[in-house]
C-alpha cells in the first residue's frame, strides 16, 4: 500500500524523496474524483444546455482595464505567506515535520521570514500585472454564458460541503472517540464518513444552481452520474492507502472461480496502511508505516471501486435516453442506496442501536435513499414534466 507519495515513488523507482509524503494517496484521490465529478457535471449542463433544457443562458458584465481591489491584493498576500511559512519549509527541509505534514501543516509551526518574504513575491507579481492591464477608463463588456460556466463554483461547494459533511457524520458515528480527543478528531485528515459529504455536499451544490438559476430536477440528474463517477475513484485512494474502510476478516480459500485473479483481490492484508493498524511488518524499521493486518480482510474499497464505475457507466447510458426531470437521480439513489447496502454486510463498520436493530449508519441511510429514490421516480412519473423545457432561440 501507498500511504503517500514517497512510499509509491520508492516502490516503482527506488528513490527516497522526503517531501513526497506531503502528498497523500487518499488525498490525491479524493482530488480527483471531485474533479472528475466536474468533469461530468460540465459535460451534462453543456448538452442540456445545448438541447435547449436550460434556458439561454446568463448575461454578465465585465470590464478590462479596471485596476485590482484591494481583496485581490490581500487574497494574493495571504496566499503568499501561508505557502512561505508553510510549503516552502517542508520542500526545503522535511525533516522539520518529522514525517508527520499534516500534524506540520495544521500546527501554529512555519517560517515568519520565509512567509513574509514570499508573500511580498505575490504582491509585487501582483502589482506588475495589474499596472501591465490598466486602462485610463475600463472598457465595459458583456457576455453570455450557458451554466457550465458555473462549474467551477458548483465543484468548490460539493468540495466544502463534502468534507465538512463527512467529517460531521464521522463524529457522530464515534462520538466516543471524539470526546476522547474533541480537536484532534476535527483537524484529523482521516476519519470522513461517504454519506455525510454525499448530503452536505449535494446541499451546497443545490444551493449555488438556485443561486445560478439552474432548475432543481435538472442539477438533480447532472449530479447522479457525477457523484457515482466521484465515488469510484475516491475509493481507490482508500484501498490504496489502506484508511480502515476494509472489510471483515477473510480467511476462507479464495472460490475456484476466482482463480485466475490475484489473491489480494480475494484477502488482502493493506501492508503500510496509513493508520498503521495490524502487526508488525517483517523487514521494516524506522519508517511510520510499518503494519499490516493479519488475519487478512475482504479488500471493500476495491470492490466497491468496481461497482460504483459499472453503475456510473450505467446511469452515464441512460441520461440522454430519461424523459422526466428527476428520474435519472431516482435511480441513482437506489443503485447507490442497494450498492452500500450490500457492502456492509462484509465491511468494518460502527453498529448502532436503531429502534431496537443492530445496524451501522450507512445501512441506515443506504435504505433511506432507496425509499427516497422510488418516491423521486414515482412523482416523476408522476407530475411527467417533460425534460425538454423551452426551446432556444
Amino acid at each position: 500500500m501507498y500511504p503517500n507519495f514517497y512510499y509509491i515513488f520508492k516502490d516503482w523507482f527506488g528513490i527516497e524523496l522526503d517531501f513526497l509524503r506531503m502528498i497523500n494517496s487518499f488525498g490525491f484521490f479524493v482530488a480527483i474524483s471531485f474533479l472528475l465529478a466536474g468533469w461530468a457535471m460540465r459535460v451534462e449542463l453543456k448538452r442540456k444546455f445545448n438541447d435547449g433544457i436550460l434556458g439561454n443562458g446568463t448575461t454578465l458584465k465585465y470590464f478590462t482595464g479596471k485596476p485590482f481591489s484591494n481583496s485581490e491584493y490581500l487574497s494574493s498576500g495571504i496566499t503568499g505567506f501561508i505557502f512561505g511559512f508553510k510549503i516552502l519549509p517542508l520542500l526545503l527541509d522535511f525533516k522539520i515535520s518529522n514525517n508527520d505534514p499534516q500534524a506540520f501543516l495544521l500546527s501554529t509551526q512555519g517560517n515568519f521570514v520565509y512567509g513574509l518574504l514570499v508573500a511580498l513575491a505575490f504582491l509585487g507579481v501582483n502589482y506588475w500585472q495589474d499596472k501591465k492591464q490598466r486602462l485610463p477608463e475600463p472598457i465595459e463588456h458583456t457576455k453570455t454564458v450557458d451554466p457550465s460556466y458555473y462549474i467551477g463554483e458548483l465543484t468548490l461547494a460539493a468540495f466544502i460541503g463534502g468534507i465538512l459533511g463527512a467529517k460531521f457524520f464521522h463524529i457522530l458515528e464515534n462520538l466516543s472517540e471524539f470526546n476522547q480527543d474533541p480537536m484532534g478528531s476535527i483537524m484529523s485528515f482521516s476519519g470522513l464518513t461517504f454519506y455525510g459529504g454525499l448530503i452536505v455536499g449535494g446541499i451546497s451544490v443545490l444551493y449555488v444552481a438556485k443561486k445560478r438559476g439552474i432548475p432543481f430536477l435538472h442539477m438533480l440528474d447532472v449530479g447522479g452520474p457525477a457523484m457515482m463517477l466521484s465515488y469510484g475513484t475516491g475509493r481507490i485512494g482508500c484501498h490504496v492507502s489502506g484508511d480502515g474502510d476494509w472489510g471483515i476478516v477473510n480467511t476462507a480459500p479464495k472460490p475456484n472461480w476466482m482463480s485466475f485473479l490475484p489473491d489480494w483481490m480475494w484477502s488482502y492484508d493493506y501492508p503500510n496502511n496509513v493508520n498503521s493498524v495490524g502487526v508488525p511488518m517483517p523487514n521494516c524499521i524506522g519508517e511510520q508505516h510499518c503494519n499490516h493486518l493479519d488475519p487478512m480482510v475482504f479488500p471493500t474499497p476495491f470492490y466497491e471501486t468496481i461497482m460504483a464505475l459499472i453503475l456510473f457507466a450505467i446511469l452515464w447510458s441512460l441520461r440522454k435516453k430519461l424523459n422526466y426531470g428527476g428520474l435519472l437521480f431516482g435511480i441513482y439513489l437506489i443503485m447507490n442506496g442497494l450498492e452500500r447496502f450490500m457492502i456492509e454486510k462484509i465491511r468494518v463498520n460502527t453498529i448502532q442501536d436503531f429502534l431496537g436493530l443492530k445496524v451501522t449508519q450507512a445501512e441506515i441511510i443506504s435504505s433511506g435513499l432507496v425509499v427516497l429514490g422510488i418516491v423521486l421516480i414515482v412523482y416523476s412519473l408522476k407530475v411527467k414534466k417533460p425534460v425538454k423545457l423551452i426551446n432556444k432561440v
